[in-house]
C-alpha cells in the first residue's frame, strides 16, 4: 500500500515537471508554470510581495504568473503603471469575475456593488452616483469636518484614559473610521461595544486576510477544493451574516424613510430607485446592499490601518513627531478646532502623512483589475479576460521616483524649498478610473484626526515595548502587526 502511494506521488511529480504550463506567443514571460498547482509554489501565500519584486528584477516590470490554471499578469513600477491603468484604462479597467472575493460576496449579495463590478455602462452608473452623493452628503465640506471631529474627539477621550499608561489602539482607529462612514450611510453613529460595531469591524479584519492570503489563493486556483469544509468557508458565512445584517438596516430605514426627504445614503438611492422606476437601469435593493458593503469596508479598513500605521511609525521617530507638533502648534495658534484648509500652511505635516501612507501600503495589490479585450502593455500581447495585479508597492518604492524609497523620510514629500510635493509616483488610492471612491474622505481623515491627536498628545513607544517591526501582516488591506502605545499629555497652553 505504501510503495503504491510513493509510485503515485512520483508519477505525479514526474507529470508535473515534464508537461508544464506553456504561455501563448508574446506573452509576457515568468516563471515556469505546473499543472494545476501553476506557479503557486514559488509564492509566499503569507505574503507575496517580496516574491513579487524578486520576480520583476528578474523578468522586467511585466511578467506573468499562473495562480492555478489562470493566468496573471503582474504590473510593476509606474511606467506599466500609467500605460495600463491610465493610457489604456478601457482596456484594463475589468475586474475577474471567478475569484473567492466575488463568489463570497457577489454571490450573498445578488449583485456585484461597485468594487468588485465589471467594466461596464451599469458600473458607471454606479460609480457616478456613488461620488455625488458622498459630495451631497458633506465629501470635503464643513459638515463632514465635523463628523470627523466629533469621532476624534471620542478617540481623545479614550486616550485620555490611557494616559501614563500603554494601550492597544488596534480597534481605535476601526470604531472611529466606521462610525464616520456610519453617518454618511445610515445617519447614525454606534457605541464601539455596539454588536452591529463589532461584527462589521471584526469582519473587516477577518475576511481582508482571508481574501488575499493563502486559503484565498487556494480557493481560486483549485476548483475541486471549493466545497471542502476549508478555512475559506468562513470568509463565505461572515459575508452571509453581513448581507443579512444589512438587510435588516433596509427593512428599518425603510420603516421612517419619507420619499424625496433623504436623511442618509440608504434614503438618496431609494429615492433614484423610485425615479428610475422599472427602466431597466442597474439600480436596485440589492445592488444597494451591495454597494453599503463596499462603502463600509473601503470606508473603514484602508483607513484606520493607515492610522495605526502612522502612529507606530510617528513613535518611534520622535524628532519627526516633534516637528509636526512645532508646525501644528504655530498654525493653530489661538484656534479651537482643526480644518482641512489647514493643511495648505502645514507643508511638513502634509508631507509626513503621504510619507505615512506610502510606508504603510495598505493597498499592496489594489482590487485585481481584468483585461476587456485583446490589448498590449509595453510591448507584450494580453488577451481579453487576462487577471491584472497592479503591483502598487512596487510603485511606492521605486528607485527613481523617490529621494530615500526604501526608508521613512518626509523629504520625499518635500522641495527644496520646504514645500509639499506630491510625486507622480504616489499612489495608494491605485489610479485610473478605478481609483478608490473614498479618497477624499481619506485624506480628510487621516490629516484632521492626525493633526488634533498630536496637538493634544506625545506619543511614546512603552520602554518594555522591545524593537519595532515594521513589517505589516499581508492582506487584501495590509495592516501593522500588534503593538502598545504609551499617551502623554502635552505641556502647552492650548491643551
Amino acid at each position: 500500500m505504501f510503495a503504491s502511494a510513493v509510485l503515485f506521488v512520483l508519477a505525479v511529480l514526474l507529470f508535473l515537471l515534464l508537461f508544464p504550463i506553456h504561455r501563448s506567443k508574446n506573452f509576457p514571460p515568468g516563471p515556469r508554470a505546473f499543472p494545476i498547482l501553476g506557479n503557486l509554489l514559488e509564492l509566499n501565500l503569507e505574503s507575496p510581495i517580496a516574491d513579487f519584486e524578486k520576480l520583476a528584477k528578474r523578468y522586467g516590470n511585466v511578467y506573468s504568473l499562473f495562480i492555478g490554471p489562470r493566468p496573471v499578469v503582474v504590473l510593476n513600477g509606474l511606467q506599466a503603471m500609467k500605460e495600463a491603468l491610465v493610457n489604456k484604462a478601457a482596456d484594463f479597467s475589468g475586474r475577474p469575475q471567478d475569484l473567492m472575493v466575488n463568489h463570497a460576496v457577489i454571490v450573498k449579495a445578488h449583485a456585484p456593488g461597485v468594487v468588485l463590478a465589471d467594466y461596464n455602462p451599469a458600473w458607471k452608473e454606479q460609480r457616478r452616483f456613488g461620488l455625488m452623493t458622498l459630495r451631497n452628503f458633506g465629501l470635503g465640506k464643513h459638515s463632514m469636518e465635523q463628523n470627523i471631529l466629533g469621532q476624534t474627539r471620542r478617540i481623545i477621550k479614550v486616550l485620555e484614559q490611557s494616559v501614563g499608561e500603554s494601550m492597544d489602539p488596534k480597534l481605535l482607529f476601526h470604531n472611529a473610521a466606521s462610525n464616520i462612514i456610519c453617518q454618511v450611510l445610515f445617519a447614525k453613529e454606534f457605541d464601539y461595544e455596539d454588536e452591529f460595531m463589532k461584527f462589521f469591524v471584526g469582519l473587516f479584519h477577518e475576511t481582508s486576510k482571508i481574501i488575499n492570503g493563502r486559503w484565498g489563493m487556494i480557493y481560486d486556483s483549485m476548483p475541486m477544493v471549493r466545497n471542502l469544509p476549508l478555512p475559506f468557508q468562513r470568509a463565505f458565512q461572515l459575508f452571509k451574516a453581513s448581507h443579512e445584517r444589512r438587510l435588516e438596516v433596509l427593512a428599518e430605514n425603510k420603516k421612517t424613510r419619507v420619499p424625496f426627504k433623504p436623511r442618509h445614503f440608504i434614503d438618496c438611492y431609494l429615492d433614484e430607485l423610485d425615479k428610475r422606476g422599472d427602466d431597466g437601469s442597474s439600480f436596485s435593493e440589492d445592488q444597494l446592499c451591495a454597494f453599503l458593503l463596499d462603502l463600509h469596508f473601503a470606508g473603514t479598513d484602508t483607513t484606520a490601518n493607515t492610522m495605526l500605521a502612522a502612529f507606530l511609525y510617528l513613535m518611534n521617530y520622535p524628532q519627526i513627531q516633534e516637528r509636526c507638533q512645532q508646525e501644528i502648534d504655530k498654525v493653530m495658534d489661538g484656534k479651537d478646532e482643526a480644518n482641512f484648509e489647514d493643511r495648505h500652511q502645514m507643508p511638513y505635516m502634509q508631507a509626513v502623512i503621504h510619507e505615512i501612507q506610502r510606508m504603510a501600503n495598505t493597498v499592496p495589490l489594489s482590487v485585481f483589475h481584468c483585461t476587456t479585450k485583446d490589448t498590449e502593455v509595453m510591448g507584450y500581447s494580453i488577451p481579453r479576460g487576462t487577471t491584472i495585479i497592479p503591483n502598487l508597492s512596487s510603485v511606492l518604492s521605486e528607485e527613481g521616483q523617490w529621494k530615500i524609497p526604501h526608508e521613512f523620510n518626509p523629504e520625499n514629500f518635500l522641495n527644496e524649498k520646504g514645500e509639499f510635493v506630491k510625486p507622480e509616483a504616489f499612489m495608494p488610492f491605485a489610479t485610473g478610473p478605478r481609483m478608490c471612491l473614498g479618497e477624499g474622505l481619506a485624506r480628510m481623515e487621516l490629516f484632521l484626526i492626525t493633526v488634533t491627536l498630536l496637538r493634544r498628545f506625545k506619543f511614546i513607544w512603552p520602554e518594555d515595548a522591545g524593537k519595532p517591526d515594521f513589517t505589516p501582516l499581508f492582506g487584501t488591506t495590509q495592516t501593522p502587526k500588534p503593538y502598545s502605545v504609551k499617551v502623554q499629555l502635552r505641556n502647552n497652553e492650548q491643551n
